[in-house]
């Protein structure tokens, strides 16, 4: 690859710190056949603002601040199949920093229970995680799952990342499908994301006013369940 190429990807990441306020210090090069770029981020966080991903309550909503399919159409992008109208929104989406979100969300009156983001483990995997840290169950509902333009058909076309059907597959035996689910959901469900969205648990009495920061804010959150009583798990109803 050209070096104009590898000067964009640092001028990307570049632009993305200084939007975050973040300084960079510092680097390494590896040689590789693939190109990799990332970032390990070091931070400072006041002891009692620390929210984690275990203290889901029975009873709590869950929101979702990013749509999903993130995976799925950087797949089809590979295999030359993504339309550019899909990647657009999709590219928009992954580069969109969950600062606004966070902030929206770390904010007393939101009274977030538990929080975690969506990435490599699918919006499935990084839920269950969340109910076996809280020891709870949750209960989601597939018509309220935000979902990037074009990713249902690639997935019902079978354009599914190898990741996503790892994720599927760990996470199985702790799921149950509803049978309205199509099976191209539940790639969905699965999907690992790139930069996806923050997953919240808070008490349902907080949702419409969260809803309404997280908005005034720029986010397009959505609740798509809640936290039940039951063996750790989740529920995927149609």
């Amino acid at each position: 690859m050209p070096l104009s190429l590898l000067a964009k990807i640092l001028a990307g990441g570049q632009s993305k710190a200084a939007e975050a306020g973040i300084p960079i210090l510092g680097g390494h090069s590896v040689r590789d056949p693939e190109p990799k770029y990332g970032m390990a981020v070091t931070g400072v966080v006041h002891p009692k603002r620390i929210l984690t991903n275990a203290g889901a309550k029975t009873g709590d909503v869950l929101l979702l601040t990013k749509p999903l399919g993130s995976g799925i159409l950087t797949t089809a992008l590979k295999q030359g199949i993504a339309p550019r109208k899909w990647m657009r929104q999709a590219i928009s989406v992954m580069s969109t920093l969950n600062q606004r979100a966070g902030e929206a969300l770390a904010a007393k009156q939101s009274q977030v229970n538990a929080l975690t983001d969506v990435t490599g483990f699918g919006l499935l995997g990084h839920l269950l995680g969340m109910m076996k840290a809280s020891r709870r169950r949750a209960r989601i509902s597939w018509a309220q799952i935000p979902i990037l333009d074009g990713a249902l058909q690639l997935a019902a076309g079978g354009v599914v990342p190898g990741g996503t059907k790892s994720s599927l597959e760990h996470v199985k035996p702790r799921v149950r499908f509803a049978p309205e689910v199509p099976p191209e959901g539940r790639w969905l469900l699965a999907d690992a994301q790139t930069n996806g969205g923050l997953l919240a648990a808070i008490p349902a009495r907080a949702a419409r006013q969260t809803l309404s920061r997280l908005s005034r804010a720029g986010v397009a959150a959505v609740c798509i369940g809640e936290v039940v009583e039951g063996n750790v798990g989740i529920e995927v109803n149609r």
